[in-house]
């Protein structure tokens, strides 16, 4: 056992934050593979509405996690934060089980829901109030030990949910495996969860009002840095819209091989988390997030230019690789963004996976208008390299401030 993961289960409080998150990502694995079948084919949205939805709780989900994440800094108490939360998920997958009707659907998804996705940010809130007395790699570390049973959920829970809904007339009894999960999170935060250590906040009750603490977000020293990070992560939603087009066009794969691929992927994500975590003992962060970037800007670039089947299986090991960089690394990045509010701070994670995403969709709607998915590939591989460019642009101008 590696000593992020001797670390992360030796501690109570960081033992049941990485149980909390496994089902927190359960809930999404469970959900997510089926909820346009659900919504569209089964209750009757239109595309149009489908979308428009989800934008919508995309928005409520972003401001839902800043707003939960000032709160639980003023409160000093992230455990009462996350059982308010988890509650929110389990009425939030429930009420889509029980009713199964499209008022049930579209309450679910606009207004419990994105409140429920603001347990990603408190979780990683919580793991850092109980962190101070760790080191900056110990840290690191333990982040990317978190940040791994999410990926494991995905590994698991999709081919489970697959299995148990086989020959099923309807995907709902997703929504009913949600729920459990969802429960399973309150449990934990309730009975196992013990209260982090109160932090105080550096300027006192002036800063950590709301209007104050959106400033911090928006202050240019933050946000540009945000900015480089979501430019960097937009390849990750990038490749999640082209790769099974590409894989089941130009590459003459079938969805079998998608679903191999996008397993070996996963798996090979877990065990590089752990990997990129240890080598930022022995590298700047903002170096092994820079070479994990780059390897991901290759390899999109790859997957542009794949004509063949075996291309894609090939291009794995790169992808997980670098995958596992681009999901990882940003964590502790962006909590150091303000670094004495685990709350704001962990809620700038949040705010990245928002724009990363708003980026890869106007990367994928310029590229495939230009050219097609294989430009849009190329595309996104190339908005990532501008995120690592002015990611060092930024950092060397603080080492010259402070030097």
């Amino acid at each position: 056992m590696s000593n992020a993961l001797k670390t992360t289960w030796a501690d109570k409080s960081l033992r049941t934050s990485a149980l909390a998150i496994f089902f927190f990502g359960t809930t999404g694995a469970a959900t997510s593979p089926y909820q346009s079948l659900i919504g569209i084919q089964e209750l009757g949205l239109s595309d149009s509405g489908y979308a428009a939805l989800m934008f919508a709780a995309a928005i409520i989900n972003v401001s839902a996690s800043v707003m939960m994440g000032i709160l639980a800094d003023r409160m000093g108490d992230y455990r009462t934060s996350i059982l308010y939360v988890s509650l929110f998920g389990v009425l939030g997958f429930g009420i889509v089980y029980a009713f199964a009707n499209v008022p049930a659907f579209v309450v679910s998804k606009l207004l419990l829901l994105p409140i429920f996705g603001a347990l990603n940010s408190l979780i990683f809130a919580n793991v850092r109030a109980n962190s101070a007395r760790l080191s900056s790699s110990q840290l690191i570390g333990v982040n990317s030990t978190i940040r791994a049973t999410i990926s494991l959920s995905w590994v698991l829970m999709p081919g489970v949910v697959g299995v148990m809904l086989a020959g099923a007339s309807s995907m709902l009894p997703a929504y009913l495996i949600a729920t459990l999960a969802a429960i399973c999170c309150f449990i934990l935060g309730a009975f196992f969860l013990p209260p982090a250590p109160k932090i105080e906040i550096e300027g006192g009750e002036a800063r950590s009002r709301f209007l104050a603490s959106v400033g911090e977000v928006l202050d240019p020293r933050v946000a540009m840095r945000v900015l480089a990070i979501a430019l960097i992560c937009s390849m990750l939603h990038i490749n999640d819209a082209v790769r099974p087009l590409i894989v089941t066009g130009k590459a003459g794969g079938t969805v079998a091989d998608l679903g191999i691929i996008v397993g070996i992927v996963a798996a090979l994500e877990i065990v590089f988390i752990l990997f990129w975590g240890k080598a930022e003992t022995w590298m700047k962060p903002v170096r092994a997030l820079a070479l994990g970037a780059g390897l991901y800007a290759l390899y999109l670039v790859l997957q542009g230019l794949a004509t063949e089947r075996w291309h894609v299986y090939a291009q794995t090991v790169i992808s997980g690789i670098a995958a596992a960089a681009i999901i990882s690394l940003p964590i502790t990045y962006l909590q150091d963004l303000i670094s004495d509010r685990p709350g704001l701070g962990s809620s700038l994670i949040a705010v990245n996976i928002f724009l990363s995403a708003g980026l890869s969709a106007g990367i994928f709607a310029i590229g495939t208008r230009i050219g097609d998915y294989s430009f849009a590939s190329i595309l996104g591989a190339i908005v990532g390299s501008f995120g690592i460019i002015l990611l060092f642009v930024l950092e060397s101008g603080k080492t010259r401030k402070t030097s």
